[in-house]
Parts: structure tokens; sequence; C-alpha cells
């Protein structure tokens, strides 16, 4: 890999590590602010679930940040600037929102620092996922064993970095929002991104042997790139659809913790097992598709994980009907391990999804396309929540209500079965796509 160009094996490897892990536990702090809403602003669950949902505004811009970074150079420096940037936004935004006041804070105050931290956050994931391109595009001194695997192999690293701080991130939450303050757990993430700022900018650009572009063509000729990329049908029809299956189902978040801490008393070491149980269900996804699933047609997978996600929303109904409980089965452990499942399920199509437009994106703009996917994505995931609290204001469920509760996940289910009548969308036969495009 770089250790051949660089002569220190070290670098690239260490500052992704950190970066992907410090945004993994970026879990840690949002479930204490969960409990800082409910319990300090006395926010209802329609409120705190808008907010969850607009602060991931910035989300939506990554193409923006991707082709600044990709353009923009900083004392001669185009990645460990942004990831500086970001962390240090972060940092801003997590302290400030640590020292404030309960008594004078506003939610439009914290709604504010919420976007800051997620538009640092933005900032530094994309800096941080062009490393890992253009690291794994780099020729390699040894010519057969590393050039082709070179990518998967930074990929799957910085994938247990960021699956680890998760891990790490929602165990530790859990356990210790029950005794230290949010405001604590605030102080504590703010002090990290610190600490990450002020090791990225002791770190050379030039230690991490990337290519350079020139500024002054890169910007024009990759926004040139996307839009011929986006004209195709396969790429065009694929991400509309992909967006569409999850904007169309509107999200109960926000109404499910209500109801989980504040019906059912459920304790925050019980949520903060079940987040972690769904990281370790998201790592283990990514080993069985890389070995036993690439062959499967994206179709038929992403259908099936569609069916799946509808299967346990219909679960959820149950549960909330008390039927589990019924049957012998704890609140607790279903909420382990259903409930976490059922939050990572998500994200499962995201990997084949991935992988198939990566395989008709055109060379040299695979950078802005996924840019561009993963901020379709987040924007379907905001227009999801908006439609979540729409569906529980339409059902009457408030924060000591929860009567409509099952009818707005029934509704839920029926939801995410309906983007399988479009699923045609998706192309189904990858290699004979990929010959027409060389032909």
């Amino acid at each position: 890999m770089v250790s051949s160009e660089s002569g220190d094996p070290n670098p690239v490897r260490k500052l992704l590590g950190l970066g992907f892990w410090v945004q993994g536990f970026r879990c840690f702090p949002w479930m204490a602010v969960n409990f800082f809403l409910k319990d300090g602003l006395n926010v209802d669950p329609s409120t705190l679930q808008l907010l969850q949902n607009s602060a991931n505004l910035p989300m939506v811009a990554k193409p923006l940040y991707g082709l600044v970074s990709d353009a923009v150079y900083i004392a001669d420096q185009h990645r460990i600037p942004y990831i500086a940037v970001g962390a240090f936004l972060q940092a801003v935004s997590w302290l400030t929102i640590a020292v404030l006041s309960p008594s004078s804070v506003s939610i439009f105050t914290v709604t504010l620092y919420l976007l800051l931290s997620n538009l640092g956050a933005s900032i530094a994931e994309v800096a941080n996922d062009a490393i890992v391109a253009e690291v794994g595009k780099q020729p390699t001194s040894s010519s057969k064993s590393s050039s082709p695997s070179s990518s998967g192999e930074l990929q799957s690293y910085v994938w247990m970095a960021s699956a680890a701080g998760g891990v790490l991130g929602n165990l530790l939450g859990g356990t210790v929002i029950d005794r230290f303050s949010p405001q604590a757990m605030f102080i504590f993430f703010g002090l990290l991104l610190a600490l990450q700022f002020f090791i990225t900018i002791n770190v050379r650009e030039s230690s991490l042997n990337l290519p350079k572009i020139k500024a002054d063509v890169g910007i024009r000729r990759q926004l040139l790139q996307l839009s011929n990329a986006l004209t195709k049908p396969e790429i065009a029809y694929s991400i509309t659809w992909f967006a569409s299956s999850y904007a169309i189902i509107p999200a109960l978040t926000g109404t499910m913790f209500f109801y989980q801490t504040e019906y059912l008393k459920m304790d925050s070491s019980v949520l903060g097992l079940s987040k972690v149980f769904g990281q370790a269900a998201m790592l283990l996804w990514s080993v069985i598709y890389n070995r036993q699933l690439k062959s499967v047609p994206p179709r038929k997978l992403i259908s099936a994980i569609q069916i799946l996600m509808a299967i346990f929303m219909l679960s959820d109904v149950l549960f909330v009907k008390g039927f589990y409980r019924k049957m012998g089965m704890p609140d607790s452990v279903y909420v382990v391990i259903f409930s976490g499942l059922l939050e990572v399920l998500f994200f499962f199509k995201i990997l084949p999804f991935s992988v198939l437009i990566a395989k008709f994106c055109p060379p040299g703009c695979e950078g802005s396309l996924m840019a561009f996917v993963m901020s379709a994505i987040a924007l379907a995931f905001i227009v999801s929540g908006y439609l979540g609290v729409a569906l529980a204001s339409y059902v009457g469920v408030t924060e000591d209500n929860f009567s409509g509760f099952p009818l707005a996940l029934l509704i839920q289910a029926l939801c995410t079965i309906l983007p399988l009548y479009g699923s045609s969308h998706i192309p189904d036969d990858v290699k004979s796509k990929s010959r027409t495009k060389k032909e």
C-alpha cells in the first residue's frame, strides 16, 4: 500500500483509523441528546423527531463538500485541512451545548449547534472517504498482490474502525447516561474531537502520498463528469428508486424512543445494548455479503431486505400490543435483538447498492457520484422523518398516549412494501450491462 511509497506504513492508517473511529463514536453524544431533549427541554415525540431529522440537513450537501475538497487547496493541502475543520466545528458545537444553561437554552439554539456539528461531521467524512478512494487507486511497488486488494483492504480497515467506535459509543452511552449528565457526555466528546483536531493539524499531507489535482480544471471537470453520469438511465433510475424506497417509509424512531423510555420505563442500558447488537449485526452483514452474497443479483437482494424490513415492522405491531410479553419474552430482550436489528436493516441495502452503482460509474467520478448517492439517501431519511411526524400526529400519538401507535406501525410496514412494485428500476444483470458499456 502507501508504505512502499512513503516509507512509513502508518500515516494513512493512523489518520483514517482515528477519523472513522471518532465518527463511529458519534452515537455516544447523540444518545445523550435524546435524553437531554426529553428530560431537560421536555420536548414531545414529534418535536424530538423533527429536530433529529432537521439536524441531518448538512449531510445533503456532501457533493458540494467533495467538489470543494477536490479543487480548493489550503496551504498546499486539500484533505487534511478539511478533516481538521470538520473536527473543529464538531468540537465547538458539542462543547458549547455542554456549557449552555438548561434553563436558558432553547430548542432553536440546540438545533443550530447540532446542525453545526453535523456540518463538521459531513466535511470530515467526505475528506476521509476521498483519502480512502485516492489511496486505493495509488500504484504500488508490488505489482501483483497489492494493486487489486489495496482499496478493499483499506475499506475493510476503516469499516472496522467505524464499527468499533459505534460499538464502544453505544455501549458506554447506555451505561454512562445513568451516572453522568448529558452535558458531561457532550464535554467528553467535545474534548475527544479537540484531540483529533490537534493530532490532524500535525500531519503533513505530503506524508500520505496523495495525488495532486490542478484546482483550475478539477471542479469544472468533476461537475461535468457527475452530470454526465447522472444522465445514464441505469444510474439515474437506480438512485431515484433507491432514495424513494427510504423516503416513502414514515420513520417512527422518536415515537418508539418515547414508548420504550416513558411507557415501558426501559433502562437506558438496554437501549445501548440494542444499538451495540445492531452495530455487531452490521459488521457481520458486511462479512457475509463479501463472502457469500456478492453473486446474488442486486435487485433480488435489495428486495429481500425490503421485505425483511416490513416483516420486522409487523413484528413491532405485535410488540406494542404486548403479544411477545404474553408469550413470555421480556420487553428488554425484544428491544435488544429485534429493535437493534430493525434499526440497522435500513442500512443493509446500502452495501449492495453501492457496489452496483460503482460498477456502472464512469471512470473518474467515483467519489462525486458516491457522495451524491449518500446525500440523496440523507435527504430521503429526512423526508422519512418528517412523514413519521405527520403519521404520529394523524393517529394521535403523544408522549402519554400510545393507543394509535400499532396503527402507525402497520401503516409504516405497508409503506415499506410499496417500493417493491418499482424495483425493476434496479438492474438485475450487472454483467450484461457492463459488457454493453464496454462494447
